[in-house]
């Protein structure tokens, strides 16, 4: 396939700016390898630690304490080597979970014990087999034993969104009031849509007024079964949510996460739209992503946004000529922005003339009108048989004369 170079620009990164700033809460390492292909081992998931502390990650969920004794060496490995985040481990609403998760956390700089408990009726009758009222005590109870082991407890009612507002509202005040300093309302099975889920955040905050009262942090975190998880976090902004909880590539159970490099870009590219900074340097997006790909049993797909092969890349005509005359015609940031080296250009039956001078003159062919016809007709027949092409077979397709043009032996070419 050949591909060349575009005007590659500076990259940036969003300024810190306190009062309306996104807490990124990264959770790659605890919902991210539940996914089937993402499972790491402690070694690993230290180095994807250090990879989302360059990134300028506010929180990584290092694990589950409780859920095996990998979770646990790994939770209490990156809080002793990770210094700039704060590390947070996932407990049921239940005391070993809990005081597990505290002693996985002991040399963790700034800890935080992420508590959760179902408040759906579907999950309350027929998961836990408990009614409201016992949910109610629980979530207290838990969150009191929390706030005494961690300055720093967030909870979060599991299936909010197919929660009765009520009783999900009532749960969320009992948490505030037990001392949770981040409340999390997740749209567990990615069942919401952007304006479902921001009218959930609205109303919470205006039935709870200790919310805004005590500065208790309202968050974020959406699945994507229905593709609507970068959507429907960017509606939990808009609506007063100041933490996001993602992960790389958006990977995570079932059809994945809600994406941190789709988040992010969204909220600088869009910063007239939803005017917050973060902690993030986008120009670490795509080498974070490569990290994890290397990981992992997998990339992200060609057209993932963001970090995606395809995300910089064109073939149609009418888009490569639109970017060789200006690449803001078809692109909405710079590839460097995200710390991606180029633009690609790719040649294939659907590009034009302009881009086959384009790449012929980065080869050393200057042709004239009328070769360049030729030439372009060759190139349209062989890329009708052939998905990919390659200098050497654009080299092929120039008669002699023009090939003698240039002194370089084709097969140093490539």
């Amino acid at each position: 396939m050949v591909v060349f170079d575009e005007v590659p620009l500076a990259g940036a990164c969003m300024s810190s700016n306190p009062t309306n700033h996104i807490v990124f809460f990264d959770t790659t390492l605890r919902d991210g390898e539940q996914s089937p292909g993402c499972s790491m081992t402690t070694q690993e998931k230290l180095t994807m630690a250090h990879a989302l502390e360059d990134l300028g990650v506010d929180i990584i969920e290092a694990g589950f304490a409780m859920a095996s004794e990998g979770d646990f060496a790994a939770i209490s490995t990156i809080t002793q080597a990770i210094r700039k985040p704060r590390i947070a481990s996932l407990a049921r609403a239940k005391t070993e979970d809990i005081e597990m998760a505290a002693r996985a956390l002991q040399f963790a700089d700034r800890a935080r014990i992420h508590v959760f408990l179902a408040s759906s009726d579907l999950h309350l009758e027929y998961k836990l087999k408990i009614d409201r009222q016992e949910a109610l005590d629980r979530t207290g109870e838990s969150v009191r034993l929390a706030r005494s082991l961690a300055d720093d407890v967030e909870f979060s009612p599991e299936d909010a969104t197919r929660s009765d507002r009520d009783f999900l509202v009532e749960m969320v005040r009992v948490a505030v009031e037990a001392g949770a300093t981040t409340i999390n309302m997740p749209d567990t099975v990615g069942y919401s849509t952007p304006e479902e889920y921001g009218q959930m955040f609205r109303e919470v905050r205006d039935r709870i007024p200790a919310i805004d009262a005590q500065g208790i942090v309202l968050s974020s975190h959406c699945h994507d079964d229905l593709g609507l998880a970068a959507a429907n976090s960017l509606a939990a902004i808009q609506n007063g949510a100041r933490q996001v909880e993602c992960t790389i590539n958006g990977i995570g159970e079932r059809a994945g996460n809600a994406s941190l490099e789709e988040i992010a870009a969204a909220l600088y590219v869009r910063s007239d739209r939803y005017k917050v900074t973060s902690s993030i340097k986008l120009d670490k997006l795509y080498p974070t992503s490569e990290v994890l790909g290397q990981i992992i049993t997998f990339k992200p797909s060609p057209n993932k946004a963001i970090v995606g092969a395809n995300a910089f890349a064109h073939e149609s005509g009418i888009h490569q000529h639109g970017m060789l005359a200006n690449p803001l015609c078809y692109e909405i940031m710079t590839p460097a922005l995200v710390g991606v080296s180029r633009t690609h250009l790719v040649l294939g039956k659907h590009s034009g003339r302009a881009a086959l001078r384009h790449r012929l003159e980065q080869l050393g062919f200057s042709l004239d009108r009328e070769e360049l016809q030729q030439v372009y007709y060759r190139f349209v027949a062989l890329a009708d048989r052939k998905k990919n092409i390659y200098d050497q077979d654009l080299i092929g397709l120039l008669p002699d004369p023009i090939r003698e043009r240039r002194n370089m032996p084709v097969a140093q070419l490539d």
